[in-house]
């Protein structure tokens, strides 16, 4: 059975994270490469990967150095998943299972799929109960479970049922699933989800298989810590031989600390952490709580990184950088601090387009794009999002999002001041120490 990978999308819900999402890097390894490891796990040992012309090369390149059986195809434009499955076409026959590889499974997932190609089910999908409200289709099944209806993104109120659609999808006949996708046409961008419906009304035999494992979708930017989260609860300890680390430094809990990196006297890293190759923690420096450093990045002197990702070349100074997200080639002035905790005390939303999103974080930072700067004793404030390859000067409190390539700076102080209308809740510090003291 081949693997077909759906590589060829464009995250627009992602920005200022411009990083194709199959290629963002999890303690060392981007999340392409985590995705063919849990399915050799599962058994599978063909896979397909269909591009872009813009991702191509580098998919290519981190490709060329495992030890899977990888073929390719090119999606020309981003015109929906039945074109991405269109594209491969050439390379499909018998059995192939669609995988959307910006959402992560554990191998669990994979598994049952395997088990369950064994019955006399045509397609399979795989479904997972959700207690909220998320953007993606919702699935209607019958009481045995087979598929009655796809219903994309019905919007908050009119979920058909409390199941949606994890692309995990089986065919049993890639030569059948290729013929409807040709077939079908749809004015709006769901010709694979019309597609499946023909199927089901022709009598194709449509399973959907409930799964209750670790599902973790990369839909927004925020997602990055929850599947951050799943892959460093699952490391093992381990200092390169390499690495130089002082014998006045403190390391704790599950920690990687790969090759070629250097840490100070009185730096202290607490996991569960990642430390990336041929990076340099300075003195004092404390890295605690869930955090990634990308490779070839400085973490300098007093400087505080708490559950953040961090991605490549990155370098700081005398920072804060709570429950943020920097993008490779970022450079923080002395002073610089990221602000991750509203006045009265409520979830950070994020601007997306022309709405606001909960993140579902009480404490969220900011999230900036690739090759930023900010000067000395520059404050970004909850929410905010700095464009790529844009600048805040010195002594800027960015309260809003700054678009790419511009550069914000003081040119003079006012001030407003009015009645502080905020009370703040006794209760909600007492929650917060509570998860501070159960920390390990």
């Amino acid at each position: 059975m081949k693997v077909v990978f759906l590589c060829g999308g464009i995250g627009k819900r992602m920005h200022p994270i411009t990083e194709e999402k199959t290629l963002i890097n999890f303690v060392g390894k981007t999340l392409l490469e985590h995705q063919l490891e849990t399915l050799t796990a599962a058994g599978f040992r063909e896979f397909v990967l269909v591009c872009s012309p813009f991702n191509e090369e580098k998919i290519r390149s981190i490709c060329s150095r495992l030890r899977y059986k990888i073929e390719f195809a090119v999606q020309k434009e981003p015109k929906g998943m039945a074109d991405a499955v269109l594209s491969a076409k050439h390379l499909l026959d018998g059995e192939i299972l669609v995988i959307n590889p910006n959402d992560y499974c554990d191998v669990t997932a994979y598994e049952k799929i395997m088990q369950a190609s064994k019955t006399n089910a045509d397609v399979m999908i795989l479904g997972y109960k959700v207690a909220s409200y998320f953007p993606g289709g919702y699935l209607k099944t019958s009481s045995d479970g087979n598929l009655m209806e796809i219903v994309e993104k019905p919007g908050e109120g009119n979920e058909p049922s409390d199941m949606i659609n994890v692309v995990v999808h089986y065919f049993k006949d890639a030569k059948t699933a290729v013929k409807y996708f040709e077939t079908t046409k749809s004015e709006r961008d769901d010709v694979y989800e019309t597609a499946l419906s023909r199927m089901m009304k022709d009598g194709l035999k449509i399973k959907v298989l409930p799964f209750s494992g670790t599902w973790i979708p990369l839909k927004y930017p925020w997602h990055i810590f929850h599947l951050l989260k799943y892959f460093l609860d699952n490391i093992q300890t381990r200092i390169s031989a390499t690495a130089k680390v002082s014998t006045k430094a403190t390391i704790e809990g599950k920690v990687v600390i790969d090759d070629n990196v250097k840490i100070f006297e009185g730096a202290a890293i607490k996991g569960p952490c990642y430390i990336g190759k041929n990076s340099v923690i300075g003195n004092n420096a404390l890295i605690w709580n869930y955090t990634q450093i990308g490779s070839q990045s400085v973490v300098g002197y007093s400087t505080e990184v708490k559950h953040s990702w961090i991605g490549d070349n990155c370098w700081f100074h005398t920072n804060y950088i709570g429950d943020s997200i920097i993008a490779d080639n970022c450079s923080f002035g002395a002073g610089t601090i990221t602000a991750n905790y509203r006045f009265d005390e409520q979830n950070v939303n994020v601007k997306v387009g022309d709405t606001r999103i909960d993140t579902g974080f009480d404490k969220f930072g900011a999230i900036v794009g690739e090759n930023c700067k900010t000067g000395i004793n520059v404050s970004l404030m909850p929410g905010v999002k700095v464009g790529p390859k844009s600048i805040v000067a010195a002594g800027v409190t960015l309260m809003s999002d700054l678009e790419p390539n511009k550069i914000i700076f003081v040119n003079e102080t006012s001030f407003t001041i009015k009645d502080n209308p905020i009370k703040v809740s006794a209760e909600k510090k007492e929650e917060l120490m509570k998860r501070l003291l159960e920390k390990k």
